[in-house]
């Protein structure tokens, strides 16, 4: 038996200089990042690398996915392969810790979803992924003011002290649905496809107040300053609200169809199939590059969305395979 394995990154479309960027790449536990190429198209290629087995074996990798430390080195590496593949090529991330047995096993992989990933990769090209967030924070609420000398009793006085506190809240929380409307409403402007994912809690959310929005879109080049600029506002003029846009990123969230489209299986499966040992990636790939920037859930190429990642890499929900992103 081996002592190594073959880990894919992403599935990557042909283009010139793309080889030489995965040969200046170091990976998953230190080792050269490579192209290989299936029988079926010559100009969809996966990006793999050797790692050690001792780790990534199925047993050997249940117990390591519990050691966050090893976890979120991991999903920095492998982010840091998807981000710079995607500077010079159209890429579909796959899950993190999508791993085969042999090159033979990932090269049969690639062809079972060769048609799948080679629609994708050009519906994908000349866009990249932005991450945008809304948070509400109540104790930005004005405070009520100070009871006047009405001659209401200390008991109705606190009472009434309590409604306005409350109005307050509730004005944030409006405010807040608010600034998510009119990132809805840019998006229907200027993206060609939207995610959501679950908002964020506690330390994952990385930030004052409260994540009440926390989504993906996908932009083309081209519409992304004005995009910025419209998501970026729309806190304008609010209270208590504030809105976090990240990116670009890698197409995480979009490497795999919405539930629904044809090639959505064979896509899937393709990225962890076979001889691979799929194990669920994090959705965060990209929140761990945001802050080291947590695994937020992950699943084949489409899941791993990557920047919230390594933060988050706690919450490896998802299969890897391709979702981690």
């Amino acid at each position: 038996m081996s002592d190594s394995v073959v880990y894919a990154y992403a599935v990557v479309r042909a283009a010139d200089g793309v080889g030489a960027a995965a040969g200046a790449l170091a990976g998953v536990a230190g080792g050269p990042v490579r192209l290989t190429a299936g029988s079926r198209d010559p100009a969809v290629l996966l990006a793999v690398g050797d790692v050690p087995a001792a780790d990534f074996r199925e047993e050997a990798l249940r117990r390591r996915l519990e050691e966050l430390e090893w976890l979120e080195t991991v999903a920095r590496a492998h982010h840091a392969v998807v981000e710079a593949l995607a500077a010079v090529t159209t890429v579909l991330p796959l899950r993190l810790a999508t791993v085969y047995v042999d090159e033979a096993g990932a090269r049969a992989a690639l062809d079972e979803g060769a048609r799948a990933f080679a629609e994708r990769l050009s519906l994908l090209a000349g866009h990249r992924e932005w991450g945008v967030k809304v948070y509400a924070d109540p104790s930005a609420a004005p405070p009520p003011p100070a009871p006047a000398a009405d001659g209401l009793s200390p008991g109705r006085s606190y009472l009434r002290q309590r409604r306005e506190q409350r109005s307050g809240r509730e004005e944030v929380y409006r405010d807040a649905r608010t600034a998510a409307g009119r990132v809805e409403e840019a998006a229907l402007r200027y993206a060609a496809g939207r995610a959501r994912h679950r908002v964020q809690q506690g330390t994952l959310a990385g930030a004052a107040g409260e994540n009440v929005l926390n989504d993906a879109f996908l932009v083309a080049d081209d519409r992304t300053e004005a995009f910025r600029a419209d998501v970026a506002g729309a806190a304008r003029g609010l209270t208590g609200v504030r809105v976090e846009v990240t990116g670009p990123w890698a197409p995480y969230s979009f490497a795999v169809p919405a539930e629904g489209t044809g090639d959505t299986e064979d896509a899937q499966d393709a990225q962890g199939t076979g001889d691979t040992q799929g194990t669920q990636g994090t959705q965060g790939t990209q929140d761990d590059a945001e802050g080291a920037q947590g695994t937020q859930g992950a699943g084949g190429a489409g899941n791993a969305r990557g920047p919230d990642g390594a933060r988050d890499a706690a919450d490896v929900r998802g299969p890897a395979g391709g979702s981690a992103p």
